[in-house]
C-alpha cells in the first residue's frame, strides 16, 4: 500500500460514508468491492477495514443535528440483542468459508434485499395522526414530506427480530446489519425509511466492534487504509445527513437499489482482481 492506495481510500470513504449515513447502511456496500475487486485485498481484510469505518459512520450519524428525532432508541435496544446474538454466530460462520464463497453469499444477498426494496417501493409507512397509540416499540417523528408530525406502529416484531438475527450474521461482510435491518423494518414491520435508517445507524457500531475486535485479532485490518477510509467516512457522512433532509424517501430506496445491484453484478460477473 502507498499513498495513492490511501488517498484513493479515503475519497471511496467519503462516497460510501455518505451514502451509509444518506440510508443508515455504514458504506460497506461500496467500500468492500472497492478495497476486495479494486485494490486486491482479501475478503477478510477488506470486510475488517469497513467494520471499522462503520464504527466511525454510526457515530457521526447519529450524533447529527436533527437526526436524533427520527431514532427509535426502544426498538434499537430491543433489536440490537437479537443483531450481537447473530453476530456472534456470523463469526464462526464467516470463518469457515472460502473467499469465491464469501464473495457470491455478498452478491446474492445485495440482490436479495434490493428485491425486497422494490416490492414495497411506494410504500410509506407514515401515519398521519401524531395522537394515535404507536404501542411499546412504534414511534413518532416530524417530517417536512408530510407536513407535520408523524407516527407508526411497528407490526411483525417476530419478523423485526428475526431480520436483526440475520443482519448480524451479514455484518461479518463488513456491510453492517444496516443493510438487512433498514429493508426489512421498512417493508415488513411498518417503520418508515427515516425511522428504520435513524435507528440503525444507531445499532451499527455494537455490532461492529465484535466483527472489528476479531479481524484486529488476527491481523487482517490494515492501519494505514482503515485510517483514511475512516477519515473519508467521517467527511462523506455529514453530507449525506444533509442530504436526507432534502430529498424524498422514494428517492433514498431508489439510490439504494441500484447500488445494491450494481455492485452485485460485479461480484456474480468476477469484475476486478
Amino acid at each position: 500500500m502507498n499513498i495513492a492506495h490511501e488517498l484513493i481510500t479515503m475519497c471511496v470513504g467519503a462516497f460510501a460514508g455518505g451514502v451509509g449515513a444518506l440510508l443508515g447502511l455504514g458504506g460497506g456496500v461500496m467500500l468492500v468491492p472497492f478495497l476486495n475487486k479494486g485494490l486486491g485485498l482479501t475478503m477478510d481484510q477488506a470486510t475488517g477495514i469497513s467494520v471499522v469505518t462503520i464504527i466511525a459512520t454510526s457515530s457521526a450519524a447519529s450524533a447529527a443535528k436533527g437526526r436524533l428525532q427520527f431514532v427509535n432508541l426502544r426498538l434499537g435496544m430491543v433489536l440490537e440483542v437479537f443483531t450481537t446474538t447473530g453476530g456472534v454466530f456470523g463469526l464462526w460462520l464467516f470463518g469457515k468459508a472460502q473467499d469465491r464463497l464469501k464473495e457470491q453469499l455478498f452478491a446474492v444477498t445485495l440482490v436479495a434485499i434490493a428485491l425486497v426494496v422494490i416490492s414495497r417501493l411506494d410504500k410509506r409507512n407514515v401515519i398521519k395522526d401524531p395522537h394515535m397509540d404507536v404501542g411499546l416499540l412504534g414511534g413518532r417523528f416530524e417530517e417536512a414530506e408530510s407536513g407535520g408530525v408523524v407516527a407508526y406502529r411497528v407490526r411483525r416484531p417476530i419478523v423485526a427480530f428475526a431480520a436483526s438475527f440475520v443482519a448480524g450474521i451479514v455484518s461479518n461482510f463488513g456491510l453492517g446489519g444496516g443493510i438487512v435491518k433498514v429493508p426489512a423494518l421498512n417493508t415488513w414491520c411498518g417503520v418508515p425509511i427515516r425511522a428504520a435508517a435513524a435507528t440503525s445507524a444507531l445499532m451499527l457500531a455494537a455490532t461492529a466492534l465484535i466483527v472489528a475486535a476479531d479481524r484486529f485479532a488476527h491481523g487482517q485490518i490494515i492501519p494505514e487504509l482503515a485510517a483514511a477510509a475512516v477519515l473519508g467516512v467521517l467527511l462523506g457522512s455529514q453530507a449525506g445527513i444533509a442530504i436526507q433532509h432534502r430529498t424524498k424517501a422514494k428517492t433514498h430506496k431508489l439510490v439504494l437499489v441500484a447500488l445494491l445491484l450494481i455492485v452485485a453484478a460485479i461480484y456474480f460477473l468476477g469484475i476486478g482482481k
